[in-house]
């Protein structure tokens, strides 16, 4: 069982490594959703709006099954070898879906009148937005954003279809290698333990910043 030690390591860091990328560029790529999906503009509203609905509509699997197989096969300029970029994309997008939502629901959550009062003191829409309403939004989003970050740890392993070694792929090596299926033990281990310090880590900050505090 020590052999197996180093292997699921290294799957891990790349789950992680996996897990922070993807969040954070989606959490950089659904403000503008969530802003579009809220906006007067129709042609933008229905284009953020129909992105959602596609990414959050379809299974993360298939996303990623189509862009590292399915691209290839409809240009060859848009082959990604690099499975971790393919993983990367795929799960930025579609995690980009999923916040995006949330942010909507945090920005929406604010008291119409802070806009209103804004709006008095002589502030633009984008004014507005940058300094009075979505630094109210960010102390809404931490538990949600949490559950996210933790979701898409746990759907990380679906990169194993792609041959990306995280730890899941790792796991099942070691147990072709080895014909013991034992080592899902240490691996389900693993994965409670980097899941316990991430949740750890947003009680921590929902504590600090708490909305009802």
């Amino acid at each position: 069982m020590i052999g197996w030690v180093p292997a699921l390591l290294d799957g891990a860091r790349i789950t992680i490594l996996l897990t922070v990328a993807a969040v954070s560029a989606g959490l950089v790529g659904s403000l503008f959703l969530a802003l579009g999906k809220i906006s007067n503009n129709k042609i933008i509203n229905k284009i953020c709006t129909a992105y959602i609905f596609f990414f959050r509509g379809t299974p993360l699997l298939m996303q990623l099954y189509f862009i590292y197989y399915g691209l290839p096969q409809i240009s060859p300029y848009l082959t990604i070898n690099n499975r971790f970029i393919a993983a990367f994309i795929a799960f930025g997008l579609n995690s980009a879906a999923y916040c995006a939502e949330i942010i909507r629901a945090a920005i929406q959550s604010i008291d119409k009148g802070q806009a209103e009062a804004a709006k008095a003191l002589g502030m633009s829409y984008g004014q507005t937005m940058r300094l009075v309403i979505i630094p109210q939004s960010i102390r809404r989003l931490i538990p949600p954003v949490g559950n996210e970050f933790i979701m898409v740890l746990k759907d990380a392993s679906l990169v194993s279809i792609i041959a990306l070694t995280d730890i899941t792929k790792a796991t099942r090596s070691i147990s072709s290698s080895t014909a013991s299926a034992l080592v899902y033990i240490p691996a389900m281990a693993l994965y409670l333990v980097i899941t316990a310090v991430f949740t750890y880590i947003f009680n921590r900050m929902e504590k600090k910043h708490s909305v009802y505090e």
